[in-house]
């Protein structure tokens, strides 16, 4: 008989309990949106939430997060539903999470671990890879005692090695700061390589935006739409993280560089934000930012506000910005039932998915490219091809004539190249 992968049985998905932790200045409401969010992403990472469960909590207790009382029922629940992992939405210290293994005899993990898992399994880059290693390398450093290896497994959590003394925790922790030590210096050498392409594209004078947002927004579906690429998309939280730079042509003509970068979220631990700063430079270095919300979404004004906090953790919260609305094919018309307009005035409404609100957009780009260029009309000498092609490098051509002298060309420039020209121009708009 052939074996047919196709026939084979499906992969039976691991049960998850979540608990989220509702603190005196959040309401059930706000909890219960971290936890849907949080089911999101356990969905992503590829297990199957079978409870959820809001703890309300004045002050976390240093041995289970949770009171003794509330962490055996967790564990009650987790036997009774035959689920294999417990999953936090605050983070755990490893105490933490080594007691409650202990007490549960189940994979206790918190948010961070799980979206280091859901990074893991879907970067691609060699310096995404690294980065994400590191990032798990160093989590898991201070985690060497746990029950459980949940970070060296490849799908669902597997019971470790327990209690095999000193010396092999001593020989497990040089191996893992042997292994970051490692990654560290390979990721300076692709940095470096990154920098390197970095120059030699900044030395070619085209502008470079960055698409920015929460994750699942519909950033790369905005890529694919303007550039015609076909950048991975998914209805699905972080579908794609490594950065995809794609060349746009605007409606006059003026090409530009949009890269699509990792989708932000509310809780990202700040050791993803660090292990991928390199890859978010594109965001620090871009011109523009065009910062993309799902209008659909209940929390977009949340959303909003971490990707804000993101932006500004790395030093670009003063680019110039686009914020557009996507997904508004999703919705009724109009929008003010939830104040979006009024607290956004000078946004845009788009949908990828029907093109509508496109062309303002092309529109709001080149305005914001435009804004500090001046249009003018040149008589360039023929002897003068130096200047031709500055023009043609760093400006915008509008009309161009050729003559037995030389040329004759209409061009959007930058007030740098304005200035150099001043001696050849005949008309000055």
């Amino acid at each position: 008989m052939i074996n047919n992968p196709n026939n084979s049985e499906p992969e039976l998905k691991q049960k998850a309990v979540l608990i989220c932790i509702q603190y005196p200045d959040m309401d059930k409401n706000e909890a219960a949106i971290h936890l849907s969010e949080l089911e999101n992403l356990v969905d992503t990472m590829g297990a199957v939430t079978v409870k959820t469960i809001i703890v309300p909590l004045k002050k976390r207790s240093p041995k289970f997060f949770v009171g003794s009382g509330k962490a055996e029922e967790v564990a009650d629940i987790a036997d009774e539903l035959d689920a294999e992992l417990i999953i936090f939405d605050n983070e755990l210290s490893p105490a933490q999470q080594r007691n409650l293994e202990e007490l549960s005899d189940k994979c206790v993990i918190d948010r961070q671990e799980v979206i280091l898992d859901i990074f893991a399994g879907r970067a691609k880059t060699r310096e995404a890879v690294l980065q994400v290693g590191l990032a798990r390398m160093e989590y898991s450093l201070p985690r060497l005692t746990r029950a459980w290896t949940h970070l060296s497994r490849q799908k669902g959590g597997t019971k470790g090695t327990r209690g095999e003394g000193e010396t092999q925790l001593e020989v497990d922790r040089r191996i893992v700061l042997r292994k970051i030590t490692r990654l560290e210096k390979e990721l300076i050498k692709v940095r470096q390589h990154r920098k390197t392409l970095r120059k030699q594209r900044s030395s070619v004078p085209i502008p470079t935006g960055a698409i920015v947002g929460y994750t699942n927004a519909g950033k790369s579906s905005l890529l694919n739409t303007l550039s015609g690429a076909d950048a991975f998309v998914e209805d699905k939280l972080f579908a794609t993280l490594d950065p995809t730079t794609r060349k746009v042509t605007l409606p006059e003509g003026q090409k530009i560089l949009l890269t699509d970068t990792v989708g932000f979220i509310r809780k990202l631990p700040h050791n993803l934000v660090d292990a991928f700063r390199s890859t978010l430079e594109e965001t620090v270095l871009a011109d523009f930012l065009i910062l993309v919300l799902d209008i659909s979404h209940s929390e977009v004004e949340e959303q909003y506000r971490v990707t804000m906090e993101v932006l500004e953790e790395l030093g670009a919260g003063d680019k110039p910005m686009i914020v557009i609305f996507n997904k508004i094919d999703l919705i009724k018309k109009p929008f003010e039932s939830n104040n979006i307009e009024s607290n956004h005035p000078d946004a845009l409404y788009i949908s990828t998915k029907t093109e509508e609100g496109l062309g303002a957009l092309y529109k709001k780009i080149e305005e914001l490219l435009n804004r500090d260029k001046h249009i003018m009309t040149v008589s360039i000498p023929a002897d003068r091809y130096d200047l031709i092609s500055m023009i043609h490098r760093e400006g915008n051509i509008l009309e161009e004539e050729y003559i037995d002298t030389g040329s004759i060309i209409k061009a959007r420039v930058p007030v740098k190249i304005y200035n150099k020209l001043k001696g050849y121009i005949t008309n000055d708009y």
